[in-house]
């Protein structure tokens, strides 16, 4: 099991291990993109492909992770910090599972050799990819 597929499934999203592995090779759709119209008039294809590339439910991540804040005990900052996201959830938060997950992530070589660097985008990244297979995450939390 991958480290982004950990938080995938203690946030309650409906994946197995193949269905993660596709979600990390999606882009993180920008925030506010435009929908696309349907120019496919036989429209036969495109309708079955894009309703298996959907998860199969839609996961309040914000409210997931209010509510595990509310139950704990520890002060945590999940919205802004991943040591603290992590924690919440019960995972490994070292720095050497931080650079496991943003070597899955696809974090830039150079923002790895600072931490700081990297906690700042591997935080943005995570709530990217869970906003881009199925999760309601806030704008605030993707800029």
């Amino acid at each position: 099991m991958g480290f982004f597929s950990k938080i995938m499934d203690k946030l309650g999203f409906d994946a197995g291990a193949g269905k993660v592995e596709e979600m990390l090779r999606t882009p993180a759709a920008p925030a506010a993109a435009p929908a696309q119209p349907n120019t496919n008039i036989a429209g036969a294809g495109a309708a079955p492909a894009a309703a298996a590339a959907q998860p199969a439910k839609q996961v309040d991540v914000a409210a997931q992770l209010e509510q595990k804040a509310a139950a704990s005990s520890q002060k945590l900052n999940w919205r802004t910090s991943i040591v603290d996201l992590l924690k919440l959830l019960d995972i490994d938060s070292s720095l050497a599972a931080r650079k496991e997950l943003a070597t899955e992530l696809g974090c830039p070589p150079a923002l790895m050799e600072d931490s700081a660097q990297m906690n700042v985008w591997l935080h943005k990244a995570v709530m990217a990819k869970l906003a881009a297979n199925g999760g309601n995450v806030p704008g605030e939390l993707l800029d």
